[in-house]
């Protein structure tokens, strides 16, 4: 492993999300050490989607609600996975059911692992643990309208076929990198058990 030397850092914000300033010098691939960088990291600490396929209506369970940064470039309504922030000392899989059931009412109980990632790299912390659940008979009830008043959550339940997700996809409609990266995935699946 390389070397990292840090040699300062320090908050610029601590609220619901906290911003670190960072000086380092860094090993470069010449074996060499850097010069000193500036570097901020947006940390919002670590984040679960959880992909649901109803196994009675062959469709996709994604969700759609308001997300404030991406209202000026558009659309401000983004379709997604049931998604949610990891809390602290909370294991992801235990994340994917909660948020399961805070945003849809669903009892989600087995959810496969299909990846971890991270989003933004460059100036972001977070790492995305991406999860596959199949629901279906009475488990496959959910609420249409959901989410925590206390987070002011207006979360609309949307039932898609594989195919309508990919045309959606395919038109910039679904444009968030997780739900993108899940259709394909489960895309893939479906060729793969053919």
């Amino acid at each position: 492993m390389k070397k990292v030397e840090i040699e300062s850092q320090r908050y610029l914000l601590k609220d619901v999300f906290r911003v670190e300033e960072v000086f380092l010098r860094f090993e470069k691939f010449d074996g060499t050490m850097s010069d000193t960088i500036r570097r901020l990291n947006f940390d919002r600490g670590d984040s679960v989607a959880v992909l649901v396929y109803n196994l009675d209506t062959k469709k996709l369970l994604l969700l759609e609600q308001f997300r404030y940064p991406t209202y000026h470039k558009g659309p401000g309504w983004i379709i997604e996975p049931i998604a949610g922030i990891v809390d602290e000392g909370e294991p992801p899989e235990e994340t994917a059911r909660r948020e399961a059931h805070e945003e849809t009412g669903l009892t989600v109980e087995k959810v496969e692992f299909i990846a971890s990632f991270y989003p933004s790299p460059g100036g972001c912390s977070e790492q995305n643990f991406l999860y596959y659940a199949e629901i279906s008979g009475e488990n496959a009830k959910y609420n249409e309208i959901g989410g925590l008043a206390s987070e002011n959550e207006n979360i609309r339940t949307l039932e898609l076929s594989l195919d309508e997700a990919l045309e959606q996809v395919r038109k910039g409609e679904i444009c968030d990198a997780k739900t993108i990266m899940g259709i394909y995935w489960l895309e893939n699946r479906f060729l793969k058990n053919k």
